[in-house]
């Protein structure tokens, strides 16, 4: 199925050339005179094992790779000792590459599955800071958890997420929309709302994969998209039956699969008893915590009071669930890209959750605030995210489309009475008397 529209896709640039915006941190890491062994998290196939490789190529002169998935014998180095000059002479003959001091990057991949190469992080930062260690496991949440000996205080940690829709704009050769976003022209950025909404309903289908973003560009296939998806998704439920203990696994793929239902729903707080009759939020305690480990859900939880710090208001029991990906989500609840890109019924009837979807990936991925929400004490209102920005606490709240009408922002607005309010919706950039509107395809300017 290929669908035809206005606007061509030209100027394409593949995935594999573009440059994801950890890169920069990724440099600072480098250059910082307290670099320590860097561990990069993320799910299966959100691009780390890619990230690395290019920023060994592009910034060291060269690279010593190693990945642990199924190689006995560089698990066997680390369970003897943790002598480092002893693990490079390892690290050499393995690769063929001669580690020196600075100019080269060693990388330790699925570093999950030799938890004594974890410890050994710590032996790098003490014994060898010369060195510059980089390591990635898209299943090291999992480990840690597990009792892995952790060297705390002795990493630099940073998370790698799917693209953003900045980032996916940039792949698709539209840099100079991008470019307006970063230097927030508003009016320009009205004048092109036509073509930020309609790379913006893209990005609700195509979503922030890496590998689903550079099918696009070689192929403009949609269908070949959602086919690419789905397997992502069998990839990871067959995790679930590698990883996970037996009494688990059910209640794992129960949570896994009653997200997109519980996103559907008007209010999207998570309600274990349509999961199961009679479940309680403590019986999903460790198949949530599992899923988040991995990187695959993302936990927004409701917290009691609008004030500073918002951790501190955090409720255990109370939270909704996402997906890593909006494209996922669209994927998974079998949304075609007509429904998507055409907007008929079944899009109307999900787009809620689609948009909200994506604002929280977005919140995650593209700035700096961790998102929460709210419930007015007698549940009269709810507010779709609540972040903290400095030492005040913004209100943000999320319309799929151009009707903003917004009583329960209004209500939380006349009570605490918030220096800024935000409402992300369709509609154009509108400074009001209090609240300011910003464009869903624009949250990346927050």
């Amino acid at each position: 199925m290929k669908l035809v529209y206005c606007f061509i896709l030209k100027n394409v640039r593949l995935v594999m050339d573009l440059e994801r915006r950890l890169m920069k941190k990724l440099i600072e890491w480098k250059d910082s005179p307290r670099r320590k062994p860097l561990i990069l998290k993320g799910a299966r196939q959100v691009g780390k094992t890619w990230l690395m490789k290019n920023f060994g190529r592009q910034y060291y002169q060269k690279t010593a790779y190693i990945n642990f998935d199924h190689n006995e014998r560089m698990k066997n180095v680390f369970s003897l000792d943790f002598s480092i000059d002893r693990i490079l002479l390892a690290i050499n003959a393995e690769t063929g590459v001669k580690v020196t001091p600075g100019d080269t990057l060693i990388i330790f991949d699925e570093i999950q599955e030799a938890p004594n190469a974890i410890t050994a992080l710590k032996y790098f930062a003490e014994n060898g800071s010369e060195y510059h260690v980089m390591a990635a496991g898209s299943l090291l949440g999992m480990a840690i958890h597990e009792g892995v000996s952790f060297p705390v205080g002795k990493v630099n940690i940073l998370t790698l997420h799917p693209m953003s829709f900045y980032e996916f704009l940039k792949a698709l050769g539209e840099e100079s929309l991008a470019g307006l976003l970063d230097r927030k022209m508003w009016d320009m950025i009205t004048a092109f709302r036509d073509k930020f909404i309609f790379w913006l309903k893209n990005y609700y289908f195509i979503g922030g994969m890496p590998e689903a973003v550079q099918l696009f560009t070689e192929t403009k296939d949609y269908e070949s998209v959602r086919e690419l998806q789905k397997e992502l998704l069998t990839l990871y439920e067959a995790d679930f039956g590698k990883h996970i203990k037996d009494r688990e696994l059910p209640r794992v793929r129960m949570v896994w699969n009653a997200i997109p239902g519980q996103l559907a729903k008007e209010n999207r707080k998570f309600f274990f008893g349509q999961v199961k009759k009679g479940a309680r939020a403590k019986d999903f305690e460790m198949a949530i915590q599992w899923l988040q480990d991995c990187g695959l859900i993302t936990k927004v939880s409701r917290v009691t009071k609008p004030a500073i710090p918002l951790k501190a208001y955090e409720e255990e029991t109370a939270y909704k669930l996402f997906f890593l990906d909006v494209g996922l989500l669209s994927a998974i609840s079998s949304l075609d890209a007509r429904a998507l890109l055409e907007g008929n019924r079944a899009f109307t009837e999900f787009k809620g959750a689609l948009t909200e979807q994506y604002v929280c990936q977005q919140f995650i991925c593209d700035t700096l605030y961790e998102p929460y929400y709210f419930t007015s004490e007698s549940n009269k209102y709810e507010l779709d995210f609540m972040v903290q920005k400095g030492m005040d606490v913004l209100p943000v709240e999320v319309k799929a489309e151009t009707n903003v009408h917004a009583k329960s922002l209004r209500a939380y607005y006349d009570k605490y009475h918030p220096v800024i309010t935000w409402r992300l919706s369709m509609n154009d950039y509108e400074e009001q008397e209090w609240v300011t509107n910003i464009p869903l395809y624009a949250v990346h300017c927050l």
